[in-house]
């Protein structure tokens, strides 16, 4: 997927929330994604998908993850540890929580493929 043409979406102290993807090439209708790539609604107005992505913020890094869920290679619990255009870095929730040393975990930046799912469990 080209994400090029992504426009980085900043809280006023910089920090990047999101991105819109846009539809059409005067982006007019936007598909707001989260800091992982993830779409979080389907096409919109580039404001109303700004301000959706301000109101989200980054919190769901702070959530557990599965990756690839339900497969049975992958049910550990992991926690996000970085998050750039090189990649996303995961590992033990678990062990990261308690500063065990635990391996690292790298899947590709964006996640269009939403390899990542929150844990819920």
């Amino acid at each position: 997927m080209d994400y090029s043409q992504w426009v980085s979406v900043q809280r006023e102290d910089g920090e990047t929330v999101g991105y819109l993807d846009p539809c059409d090439p005067d982006y007019n209708q936007v598909i707001p994604r989260n800091i992982l790539g993830h779409a979080v609604t389907e096409g919109c107005e580039y404001l109303t998908g700004e301000e959706l992505l301000l109101e989200r913020g980054i919190r769901e890094v702070m959530d557990t993850w599965v990756l690839d869920d339900g497969s049975a290679e992958r049910t550990e619990v992991l926690s996000i540890v970085e998050v750039s255009p090189q990649g996303i870095v995961l590992a033990n929730a678990l062990r990261t929580k308690a500063l065990q040393p635990t391996e690292r975990i790298h899947v590709s930046w964006p996640d269009i493929a939403r390899r990542l799912t929150i844990s819920h469990g």
